[in-house]
């Protein structure tokens, strides 16, 4: 059921900093960007499907983030989710690969909940050639994931994540030649006061040689670094090898 949503969630979080993973993809996704937020499947023609996973683990926390599909929306499935490194990111073939098994949870531009194999009707298929943004929120603590389109909130579409033992990250995949999707407005939960006290310091911080400059205890300046290490992990020059009755309950 879709539903108006005035405000996006998390607006009073802040900005989280990560990207699509250089070294877990399809060779079928060209990354393109400053921080490769950008991706572009199948840059000739199509002869199977391409995924690419993102470097958020998501487990234990809430995280939201937008995807812009450019206008080429169209083929046999574009889908958008999460998914463990156990989910395939290629096929030799025209498939619904996020959810083909119990490693992946997606929706598809048909409109379309996969997960374990197994389809559920979600919403409206979205229409072909128009581009669309679309949101999705995963909440680590209620373990739902609950997708947006062009912000308005389209309901819970899957719940029992948080009872997934493996590490959970955002995954995208294509069937159809000549298709984006870019990153935007990523944003992440507070965990606590701390947390919220660190994000506001690091903001000021341009690199690990400031935070060396600080004085500070070492326990406070290694709590700082850890969130100066994840803003550090998107730059390309570091070397990092409201509840719906149509919810797909997991377990």
């Amino acid at each position: 059921m879709e539903t108006e949503h005035d405000e996006l969630p998390l607006r009073h979080g802040c900005d989280d900093l990560w990207t699509w993973n250089r070294w877990e993809r399809s060779q079928e996704v060209k990354l393109y960007g400053n921080t490769f937020r950008t991706a572009h499947f199948h840059p000739n023609w199509s002869s199977g499907t391409a995924g690419v996973r993102g470097t958020r683990v998501l487990n234990n926390g809430r995280y939201f983030w937008e995807l812009r599909l450019s206008q080429r929306i169209f083929g046999t499935s574009m889908m958008f989710g999460v998914g463990t490194r156990k989910a395939r990111l290629h096929a030799d073939s025209f498939t619904n690969l996020l959810g083909e098994d119990d490693h992946g949870w997606g929706l598809s531009h048909k409109g379309l909940l996969w997960h374990a194999g197994r389809w559920y009707h979600y919403t409206k298929p979205f229409r072909e050639n128009e581009a669309t943004t679309i949101g999705i929120l995963f909440d680590g603590i209620a373990g739902t994931l609950t997708y947006y389109k062009d912000s308005k909130c389209l309901g819970v579409a899957f719940r029992g994540l948080n009872e997934v033992k493996d590490a959970l990250y955002p995954v995208v995949c294509s069937t159809a030649a000549k298709t984006e999707m870019t990153l935007e407005s990523m944003k992440r939960d507070f965990v606590n006061l701390q947390d919220r006290c660190r994000a506001v310091i690091v903001k000021k911080i341009k690199s690990e040689s400031d935070l060396d400059k600080l004085k500070v205890p070492s326990r406070i300046k290694n709590y700082l670094g850890e969130a100066i290490t994840i803003v550090d992990s998107t730059q390309p020059f570091k070397s990092v090898n409201k509840d719906s009755s149509n919810a797909f309950r997991l377990f």
